[in-house]
Order: structure tokens, then C-alpha cells, then sequence
């Protein structure tokens, strides 16, 4: 039971306040709708936040100040698994240009890194 006492007195109800309620329930509602993902709302930042539950080398959160932004960086995110996991490197030297790196798959990252996969010269040195 939520209320204010001391010894002695008898409790007193007290009004409890939800904070950005609208926001915390479209959290949820997003929450709910993403099975591979969990959807945080922060009401110290008015900010929501999405971490994926998929396995990586590095834990894939986003964050937006909106559910629809929020949403569509989500999207983004799993775009990007997406080409990173049916990348694969192209055999043969036909495709290849002379002298140039041979870059298969390069995505960004919702921090704003750019990744690449396979980024060897045809010489087997790095390039």
C-alpha cells in the first residue's frame, strides 16, 4: 500500500504520478510488436531505446526521440544484419579489378561506422 505515515497516525493515500504515460505505453506497444528486440522508454532522457536480442560481436542498440523513428532505425539495423549475414566473398578473378581492394558487402552501422567485408587486395596483402 502506497501512502504516508509516522507512528502513531493512521496512512494517507497519495496521488502516484505516471510519468510520460503515452510515450511508456508506446514503448510497450512497440515492445510488443518486435519479437527480437526490447524496447525501453527513458524518462530521464524522453528517449526510446531498442536492443536487439540476436547474437554478435557487439550488442545493436538505437535510439530515437520518436516510436516511428525508433521503428524505422530498427528496420535499418536489421537491414544491415541482413547483408552482412548472405555476404559472401566472390571467387574468381573475373569481377575483380587489378590492384583494387574487393569489397563485398559495406554497411553502416546505426552508430555510424562503416563496415566492410572482405577488404583484401587480389594479392592476398591487405589493402
Amino acid at each position: 500500500m502506497t501512502g504516508r505515515h509516522r507512528d502513531g497516525m493512521p496512512y494517507a493515500a497519495v496521488y502516484r504520478r505516471v510519468w510520460d504515460g503515452p510515450a511508456r505505453a508506446e514503448a510497450e506497444r512497440i515492445d510488443r510488436a518486435w519479437a527480437d528486440w526490447t524496447v525501453l522508454y527513458s524518462l530521464g532522457r524522453r528517449c526510446f531505446y531498442a536492443m536487439a536480442a540476436w547474437g554478435g560481436p557487439r550488442p545493436v542498440i538505437v535510439e530515437d526521440v520518436t516510436g516511428e523513428g525508433l521503428e524505422e532505425r530498427m528496420r535499418e539495423a536489421e537491414m544491415i544484419k541482413a547483408v552482412r549475414s548472405s555476404a559472401a566473398p566472390v571467387r574468381g578473378g573475373a569481377s575483380r579489378r587489378r590492384g583494387g581492394p574487393s569489397v563485398v558487402a559495406v554497411a553502416e552501422e546505426p552508430g555510424g561506422e562503416t563496415v566492410s567485408a572482405g577488404g583484401r587486395s587480389p594479392g592476398g596483402r591487405a589493402a
